[in-house]
Parts: C-alpha cells; sequence; structure tokens
C-alpha cells in the first residue's frame, strides 16, 4: 500500500560548512536529508522511503559540541511516500528463484517474498536445467514471469544474516482466480 506520510528527522552539518556555504546551505541540507533517508532505506511503521514530496519546514538550527568537531543540527519536516506491504492485498512480484519448494519473488523495493509450492494448489514442479512450476490450466511460471499473488503474511526484519532493514513476505494464490502468472501487457506494476 501506497502512503503519504509527515516524518521529521535532523541533519547535521558542521560549523564550517554553514559558514562557507551561507548561500546553499539549505540545497546542502536538503540533499544530506535524501542521503539519510537513501541509507535508512526503510522504516518498521512507515515502509519503504520511496519519493520526498514536499518540504514543509527547516527548522532553526541547533549547536551541538561533540568532542573537537562542532555540528549544527537542522530539524526538517517533510512529506514523504513510502510503500507498506500489508496482509491480504493483491500485488504482482517478479519471480527471481525457482526451488522444488517455491518460488522467491521480488515486489518493487521488497526483494525477499516467498510463494509456497503448497500456496499454488493447481500447479506443480517440473525441475531440469530451467525448473519451472506448471498448471493444468497451461500456465506456466519460470523465471523473470510476472506473477501476481496475495500476500499473506509480512514481517520487519531490522537484522538477520545479510537482510538489513527490510520487509520479508509469504504470498499465496489460493483464493483467486485472478492470481497467477500474468503477460507483461497486463502488469501495472511499475518498478519502485
Amino acid at each position: 500500500m501506497f502512503c503519504e506520510v509527515e516524518l521529521v528527522r535532523n541533519v547535521e552539518v558542521t560549523v564550517e560548512k554553514e559558514k562557507r556555504d551561507g548561500v546553499n546551505l539549505q540545497r546542502y541540507i536538503i540533499t544530506c536529508l535524501l542521503e539519510n533517508l537513501l541509507k535508512e532505506k526503510a522504516s518498521k511503521d512507515h515502509g519503504y522511503f520511496l519519493a520526498v514530496t514536499s518540504l514543509k519546514s527547516i527548522g532553526k538550527e541547533e549547536v551541538k559540541n561533540e568532542s573537537e568537531s562542532q555540528c549544527v543540527s537542522f530539524p526538517i519536516t517533510f512529506s514523504c511516500r513510502t510503500f507498506l506491504p500489508l496482509e491480504g492485498e493483491i500485488l504482482h512480484g517478479v519471480v527471481r528463484h525457482i526451488f522444488r519448494r517455491g518460488l522467491l519473488l521480488k515486489c518493487g523495493p521488497i526483494k525477499y517474498v516467498f510463494l509456497s509450492a503448497r500456496k499454488m494448489p493447481t500447479y506443480h514442479y517440473v525441475g531440469g536445467e530451467n525448473p519451472v512450476f506448471s498448471s493444468t490450466q497451461s500456465a506456466t511460471i519460470g523465471n523473470d514471469v510476472v506473477v501476481r499473488f496475495s500476500v499473506l503474511g509480512v514481517r520487519w526484519l531490522e537484522k538477520r544474516g545479510c537482510i538489513n532493514k527490510e520487509f520479508v513476505m509469504l504470498a499465496s494464490l489460493e483464493g483467486n482466480t485472478s492470481l497467477g502468472p500474468i503477460s507483461l501487457s497486463d502488469s501495472d506494476e511499475f518498478d519502485l
């Protein structure tokens, strides 16, 4: 689900940078905000940060003394478009890996969507050099195929192995006849 949220973040600038670039300070602060959001990537409450849609305000500077370097902090209020997956939603994903027990899909910024073979009741695994899941209705799910699925579950992982600040999802093709592989011309998904 796409949301529009209002957020407040503090951006720190060294005092030397503030004095030297007074004219371009606002541009520099906004650039720092965007870089910080890119590093932050997502939050449990709001989802993935997609785009800053409006800048509400840059607050008054607060001087911070940290050992030898002096920093100035600016509170920034802004609106941001986010993507937060919810259980029960119908989404599209691209198949990245096929295993005997299911598929691994990518859905926008979400890299880890698992669709278990148990949640694809009309499909069966066909192994080989290029494994696929095939259906009795002549539908085939292979690598790079777009699949419409229902979100069965969503979990936020702060840090686990190589996964850092990510949502992971479980998917299903049960309960709706419109779920399954779709042709690219039917896809309204866009790459986030």
